[in-house]
């Protein structure tokens, strides 16, 4: 009847090692979701940017269609 039973040391190792394995496994889980995380904000990263620029062109166009915003060289030469 002892031979089914394991040792203290036996069972309390296999316990350690268990209770690793699921460590590990949830640190994967973890680490596929961070992953996923990070390519989800460079997707986002690369469409603001883009976004940006043709804003900023916008911007770039009304400001040079706009005399407010003329330099002063060019006010100063229609006087």
């Amino acid at each position: 009847m002892r031979r089914n039973l394991q040792p203290r040391g036996d069972q309390a190792e296999l316990e350690e090692k268990t209770r690793l394995i699921n460590q590990v496994l949830e640190l994967q889980h973890t680490l596929e979701d961070l992953s996923s995380r990070v390519d989800a904000v460079k997707e986002e990263n690369l469409k603001l940017r883009s976004e940006n620029q043709v804003l900023g062109q916008y911007i770039e166009n009304l400001m040079s269609a706009s005399s407010v915003f003329q330099t002063t060289e060019t006010k100063s030469k229609r006087k």
